[in-house]
């Protein structure tokens, strides 16, 4: 993994961290995740294991840091190496069929409702959860899906076009 590649991602987790601690918890303290999006980005950019890696441990810790969830560290850092990984799988799978920016936001809210199922069922199991499990989902997770696809609709044709003009990686589609 080259300096740019690291410096790249780290630019995106810094966005996604900014973003995670400003959105307000909007149900039982629980808020929508928007470090997702820019994980989401930076795997979508940089399609490699290492990088998978780095961007879910880093995602998940800063995530842990920064909730308002009571507990939350533990589940967060269980959650998004987890789900980095099967929207890594997912990404992989797409690409070899078909890869537009429709497919890119199916995968990104298939990706958020993962990482929701995930953390809430870690929390369920180490914490516990401030109330039921599918009020949560439908009050947090599922909004919080929306909101990253309709972010992800935004960001993604603007960060290819910033790679492809400034020759950034060599993967852009």
């Amino acid at each position: 993994m080259s300096a740019k590649n690291i410096v790249i991602l780290s630019l995106l987790v810094g966005i996604g961290a900014v973003l995670h601690a400003v959105v307000p918890g909007i149900f039982l303290s629980m808020k929508p995740d928007m470090m997702l999006t820019m994980m989401f980005l930076g795997i979508i950019l940089f399609p490699d294991k290492q990088s998978v890696l780095l961007l879910g441990i880093v995602t998940g810790l800063i995530s842990g840091i920064t909730t308002t969830f009571p507990g939350g560290l533990i589940p967060n850092i269980i959650d998004k190496p987890v789900t980095a990984f099967i929207f890594f799988i997912l990404l992989l799978a797409i690409k070899k069929f078909h890869f537009s920016i429709i497919s890119i936001s199916i995968l990104t809210a298939l990706g958020t409702i993962i990482s929701g199922i995930i953390f809430l069922s870690s929390a369920y199991f180490i914490v516990g959860l401030p109330g039921a499990f599918t009020a949560l989902f439908a009050a947090v997770v599922l909004p919080a899906a929306l909101v990253n696809t309709i972010v992800m609709l935004i960001l993604y044709p603007i960060a290819i076009s910033i790679f492809k003009r400034t020759k950034l990686a060599e993967q852009t589609k």
